[in-house]
């Protein structure tokens, strides 16, 4: 059959005569219509429901590929760094140690009371008082607030503060009151709150 022919039955074909069960006697063109459109809907529906899943998949592989490639180079970076991270890690604890050998512990807070007691009377001040407060707890250590008063000179007790910030234990001064005695040699009153701390060592 030519084309000419073909297009002639496909003009004078009337589709309610299609009939599937006399598919055979369909013309040739009705024939290449119904199955470009059955392939069409065979590939839509392969698509759908088996290479769109497949999409899908391949999207959370790569996601996760990228993640993957993240966590190794983080964890290459702290492996290439590890030896200097070592080396820091060393250092902190060794700067800690030190810093808790200056905390007194419960034994050492006496003499702590007499160095100050002592580095007040070695300055020429006249002790008045020393008391030990109440100690407060805080994240890892323990404060111990001790409560000061001396009498002296302006330079003398200058000299007091600066003794005091040289003795081996860590020793912080708050709250300071300065005033005149109104007495001879232009006297000072001072009273100041110290503060020294304990570790707590797992309390």
């Amino acid at each position: 059959m030519s084309l000419s022919d073909s297009l002639k039955s496909l003009n004078e074909f009337d589709i309610n005569d299609l009939d599937v069960n006399n598919a055979g006697i369909w013309p040739m063109p009705i024939k290449i219509i119904v199955a470009l459109i059955v392939f069409g809907l065979i590939l839509g529906g392969a698509y759908w429901f088996f290479i769109k899943d497949q999409y899908s998949q391949l999207e959370r592989v790569e996601q996760r590929e990228v993640e993957l490639k993240q966590q190794y180079e983080q964890k290459a970076y702290k492996v290439a760094n590890l030896q200097t991270f070592k080396n820091q890690m060393a250092e902190m604890e060794e700067t800690f140690g030190a810093l808790v050998k200056q905390l007194p512990s419960d034994t050492e807070v006496p003499g702590l009371l007499e160095d100050i007691t002592n580095t007040a009377l070695g300055n020429g001040l006249e002790l008045q008082e020393i008391t030990l407060q109440p100690e407060q707890t805080r994240d890892f250590y323990i404060e111990l607030p001790i409560n000061i008063r001396v009498r002296g000179t302006y330079h003398e007790l200058a000299s007091f503060v600066s003794s005091i910030a040289g003795l081996p234990r860590i020793v912080t001064l708050h709250d300071f009151t300065i005033k005149p005695t109104g007495g001879e040699r232009e006297m000072l009153d001072m009273q100041v709150l110290a503060r020294t701390y304990r570790y707590r060592a797992g309390e």
